[in-house]
């Protein structure tokens, strides 16, 4: 065995950044399924990124087990730095446009929560994957595709849609929500859902405007859409402004007094492959960290 993924191995049990279940046994983590050959990406386009990250001794392999590794390695050192409780942030493995091979690599080290941007690629990976991956939305969704999209995956893998910026779409998600329960034989189930905020102020970004807006959207949504489940806000921000992520967790602060809920009862998704050590001591609870993990993407032929 690579003497640097062994080493991965014996501290894998102490890693407490949440990912999803208890991982595997190592016996059933470290196999060679973790060493994919760069040839199967090639299609891809893709080179692996530089955030000290790993590839194995050859250089034709992404080591995905040791870039996991890695990440999580990273998330528990800013957890302690800021003295957080350890396992309060959660770990999303954002896999746009990688293949399925990469993200069973990945879900192999015990990681269970997956993100993906485009919804025709959600929906065909959610029937390929185990059941118990956890699927978040983190990209623009078209109302248009909001009900096939529920649909399709359905709320037991489904388990968060983290760009709701408009009632429009909210409403066409609570209606898909309503007729997936009314098909179901079990007991009905909500939509996690977090609040899109533009904290950065960019005309590029998506997302409703820090303070009123934000309140009011709240408000609206609880009030109309009652198969949705407000868990929390997510933004992008601008890269290198800290400061989107301390405007994130003040509106956090003034939704929870819409809701009438403690501030700590909501989710912070902020924080990407650059810059998630400081969204984590900002208070993230919830990262988004793609690159770092998968390589690089390529986005041609990328069917939306």
């Amino acid at each position: 065995m690579n003497p640097r993924i062994a080493a991965y191995a014996l501290g894998f049990r102490s890693i407490s950044a949440f990912s999803g279940p208890p991982l595997l046994p190592s016996r059933q983590i470290f196999t060679p399924r973790h060493l994919i050959p760069l040839s199967t990406c090639n299609n891809l386009g893709r080179s692996l990124t530089q955030h000290n990250m790993s590839t194995s001794t050859d250089d034709d392999v992404l080591d995905i087990v040791a870039n996991i590794g890695h990440v999580r390695q990273m998330m528990d050192d800013a957890i302690a730095s800021c003295e957080r409780e350890s396992g309060s942030v959660r770990l999303v493995a954002v896999s746009k446009t990688k293949p399925l091979e990469l993200l069973q690599a990945a879900y192999e080290t015990g990681q269970r929560y997956f993100g993906e941007n485009y919804a025709q690629e959600l929906m065909t990976k959610s029937a390929e994957m185990p059941d118990d991956v956890a699927w978040h939305f983190i990209g623009p969704l078209q109302s248009n595709k909001a009900a096939k999209l529920v649909t399709v995956v359905g709320l037991d893998k489904l388990a968060c849609i983290e760009t709701i910026s408009t009632i429009k779409l909210a409403a066409k998600l609570n209606r898909a929500v309503d007729s997936w329960n009314e098909e179901s034989s079990g007991e009905a189930k909500k939509l996690g859902i977090y609040i899109q905020v533009n904290t950065s102020g960019e005309e590029t970004k998506s997302g409703v405007t820090p303070g009123a807006e934000v309140c009011d959207l709240v408000k609206q949504i609880s009030e109309e859409c009652p198969s949705l489940s407000i868990d929390g806000l997510m933004t992008i921000g601008a890269p290198g402004d800290d400061s989107c992520f301390d405007t994130l967790a003040e509106c956090r602060d003034e939704v929870a007094k819409v809701l009438g809920r403690e501030p700590q009862e909501l989710d912070l998704s902020m924080g990407m492959s650059g810059d998630f050590e400081v969204a984590i001591a900002k208070g993230a609870t919830s990262v988004r960290v793609g690159s770092t993990i998968f390589g690089a993407r390529d986005y041609s032929n990328l069917a939306k």
